[in-house]
């Protein structure tokens, strides 16, 4: 039964998450660019374009972290 408990608090904290993104993304009409920082790799040929967000990644999963922790300890 402890197992559902946690599934649970995942799937909860996905929802939250989730609404707090579009809504940010709902006000904010794009104006902030995540995808597109200092670091993040971006190559563009003749017939080849490659997108790597390095830093935008490693923000993502910093701020994710941080959530889960916070969650954790509720």
């Amino acid at each position: 039964m402890q197992l559902n408990k946690e599934v649970a608090k995942l799937i909860i904290l996905a929802g939250i998450v989730l609404v707090f993104l579009g809504v940010l993304i709902y006000f904010t009409n794009g104006k902030i660019k995540l995808f597109n920082l200092p670091g993040d790799i971006y190559i563009e040929k003749k017939n080849f374009t490659f997108y790597f967000p390095i830093t935008s990644m490693v923000i993502i999963s910093i701020i994710i972290s941080i959530i889960i922790r916070l969650f954790k300890s509720l």
